[in-house]
């Protein structure tokens, strides 16, 4: 029997974030998609000036110039996979299912792999703090040497950069490392890690909360090479020995994500595989929302 198509694309589209719950501190421009493949945003030009007590009339006359934001959704794209139509009598689990679950869990991953490098700053388009801990060996692969650890400070240097920059303070996040998560928390006092402890959240990701970042962690979030530009490497790209580890540092209205058209496709019974082949495929894309990068900050490793 051929699968209900729109049951499993509703099925991904409810699952596109599942343990990446991070992609949802971000703000949704899924509205403005259009055909579910472009995202289309009218940005309102600056903002009116103000004058106290004027004295000097008539006042200019100003006109405001509004521009459009246009950006094309990424597509991804699973590798089509064969179920013999043997397996689907003779074992004794739903194949099938498994199968496609496994597709859709790869999926999720490889969209918030990507989704962290479009929202990733670098020194010449954002801000960039590093690293001030005591050496330690570099613990991201295909590496070398000595890295500064991550400390308590260094989160606090992203909020003072935040804090100057005016942002709100309400939903601010920080995702962080595996490895560099378990730095912080080495760094921490018995005092801070009890009351960054009492922010626990499992149901949306949020391991605690110190410095008004409502802190994550995933096994990796990006990296950066170590050239003057500081520029993050693009995803899949080839580790290099001197790259670092980084932690992204943002509050929710200075990111956004748009989710687009979601497909699902289907071959049963094809005669020259001699089983079904399924695939499918999703768009999305994101970005950093302004053109100052205002709003986010990256920690990233120093070489110690």
């Amino acid at each position: 029997m051929a699968i209900q198509k729109e049951i499993w694309e509703d099925h991904i589209e409810g699952n596109l974030f599942k343990n990446n719950e991070f992609l949802l501190a971000s703000t949704d421009a899924g509205q403005y998609v259009l055909k579910g493949k472009v995202v289309h945003i009218p940005q309102a030009g600056a903002t009116p000036n103000i004058v106290k007590n004027r004295t000097s009339l008539p006042a200019t006359v100003v006109q405001r110039t509004d521009t459009d934001i246009t950006y094309t959704l990424d597509e991804y794209t699973t590798d089509p996979i064969l179920i013999p139509n043997a397996d689907l009598f003779e074992l004794s689990y739903n194949k099938r299912e498994s199968v496609l679950s496994e597709y859709e869990a790869s999926l999720r991953k490889t969209i918030a792999d990507n989704v962290l490098v479009d929202w990733a700053p670098t020194a010449g388009t954002g801000l960039i703090v590093r690293t001030t801990g005591v050496p330690t060996a570099s613990t991201l692969a295909g590496t070398t040497g000595n890295r500064a650890k991550f400390t308590v400070n260094d989160l606090k240097g992203a909020q003072l950069q935040l804090n100057k920059q005016n942002v709100p303070m309400e939903g601010r996040y920080a995702l962080i490392s595996a490895d560099m998560f378990q730095q912080l928390t080495d760094d921490m006092s018995a005092t801070q890690y009890r009351d960054f402890s009492a922010a626990y959240d499992v149901k949306d990701g949020i391991l605690g909360r110190l410095f008004g970042f409502n802190i994550m962690m995933r096994s990796g979030v990006v990296t950066y090479d170590n050239g003057r530009s500081l520029s993050v490497n693009a995803y899949g790209a080839t580790t290099n020995p001197t790259d670092n580890d980084g932690v992204l540092c943002w509050q929710i209205s200075a990111v956004e994500r748009a989710v687009g058209q979601i497909r699902f496709y289907e071959h049963i019974g094809d005669p020259t595989y001699y089983g079904d082949v399924y695939s499918v495929s999703v768009r999305m894309g994101a970005r950093i929302r302004r053109h100052d990068a205002m709003g986010i900050v990256a920690i990233v490793q120093a070489a110690a």
